[in-house]
């Protein structure tokens, strides 16, 4: 992997996560619990050994930013040359924002030529799963590939979601569709199953340059691996496919592209049960995050009715349940739930307050929200409608504007320009 140079696109606008993406970038919503979704993926690089990254951002990327600087950048030894570095477009090449996946490459081509490397791994900051990304190098350079995708067996009625690869019987990548609307391709790997584009990409450098350099010379190009670049060399070079190999640990494989609200609540839901579906607590391969220095957690009164308790949920530092009952849920850092209150298979982001005699089910509370004694959530889509977000399944989601400040900001106002 000293030979690897690491691209983490996570300047996506992430509109199916509205409205928590309405003030953070897709990569930098929360995940269970302490953790950024970003955290899964750059903590698969440093477990893989991969110690120079750049992470690629665009959109509202402040407290993506800062949570880079502050958690990561101390992670990696500078003085040998490695580095988690954030590159936002800097307009070097190019007056434009990032115009798709490959043109946030090309955009930071002289960057990339500056650290030399003979691979680049491509890879995305908005899926949760464990890859060990140099088993997928070491396959790359056995087969003597110039490219290699990484693939995930996914269902026929599901390749609409996805680019479908398809590959020979001796690995070779022979054809490409992305997001078909059907298909009658089958894995080599699994008849049953189609191989799936996870978006994890290993050119040799000298492959990728020139072709990110054609692509923006091509006016129709809509700039995208999936849809312009792999086609274009489809061919041209010996593109191999790498089927997912799963550090999770579990009977099946675990890959999630949360990439909407309900998505987003399932994977949440995976890390809270008793044998979770996606493991936080493997020692042999750690999760890591930026750690906010925060007291334990707290269940306090123990009376008939005011009993202060949370079962198969995760709980993080500072949170204080106070006479309530939590249940299936995930609570970030400095969440206080107060007597009589009733939590639900909900996520609750950092520094929320609920008050007494609430009842919330099946809800995503964005940070700094302060519930009101007495709130009902999640019991009537109706009531809900009125005043949160409401996904089409029933998820309630309840952003900041809803919370109760001391200096509160009107709708009017935010709807202002």
């Amino acid at each position: 992997m000293r030979d690897t140079l690491g691209v983490l696109l996570a300047g996506g606008a992430g509109e199916r996560l509205f409205p928590l993406t309405r003030d953070r970038a897709k990569p930098a919503v929360p995940f269970g619990g302490h953790y950024r979704i970003i955290d899964i993926t750059l903590s698969n690089c440093i477990n893989s050994g991969l110690r120079r990254v750049y992470i690629l951002t665009q959109y509202k990327a402040l407290s993506l930013n800062r949570h880079i600087r502050e958690g990561w950048t101390g992670i990696v030894a500078q003085e040998l040359g490695e580095f988690i570095e954030i590159l936002p477009p800097m307009q070097r090449v190019s007056a434009n924002w990032y115009m798709g996946t490959a043109d946030a490459v090309y955009q930071n081509i002289y960057s990339i030529g500056a650290e030399q490397p003979k691979h680049v791994l491509i890879l995305s900051g908005d899926h949760i799963y464990k890859m060990d990304y140099s088993k997928m190098l070491e396959h790359h350079v056995d087969s003597g590939a110039d490219v290699t995708l990484a693939t995930l067996p996914v269902r026929p009625d599901e390749v609409k979601r996805f680019g479908v690869v398809e590959v020979g019987k001796n690995g070779e990548v022979v054809g490409f569709l992305e997001k078909p609307t059907s298909t009658e391709l089958r894995s080599p790997f699994n008849p049953e199953m189609v191989d799936a584009s996870m978006g994890i990409y290993i050119f040799n450098t000298d492959v990728l340059l020139p072709a990110l350099i054609k692509d923006s010379e091509d006016p129709d190009s809509k700039h995208d691996f999936g849809h312009n670049i792999l086609p274009a060399i489809l061919g041209q070079y010996k593109m191999t496919a790498y089927n997912f190999v799963d550090e999770n640990k579990k009977e099946t494989l675990y890959w999630r592209d949360v990439g909407t609200l309900d998505a987003y609540y399932d994977a949440n839901m995976d890390v809270s049960s008793v044998s979770p579906m996606f493991n936080l607590y493997d020692a042999s391969w750690p999760m890591r995050t930026r750690v906010r220095q925060y007291p334990p957690a707290k269940f306090v009164f123990g009376e008939p009715g005011r009993t202060g308790m949370a079962i198969n949920s995760t709980i993080s530092a500072g949170c204080i349940v106070s006479g309530a009952v939590v249940r299936n849920s995930v609570l970030s850092q400095d969440v206080r739930i107060n007597s009589f209150s009733e939590v639900d298979s909900s996520i609750i982001f950092s520094h929320v307050d609920i008050g007494r005699h609430c009842r919330i089910k099946r809800a995503i509370i964005d940070r700094d929200v302060h519930i009101p004694e007495g709130t009902v959530i999640g019991y009537d889509q109706n009531e809900d409608r009125r005043n949160y977000f409401v996904t089409p399944s029933g998820l309630t989601v309840v952003a900041r504007d809803y919370s109760l400040y001391e200096s509160p900001v009107s709708p009017e106002f935010m709807r202002q320009g």
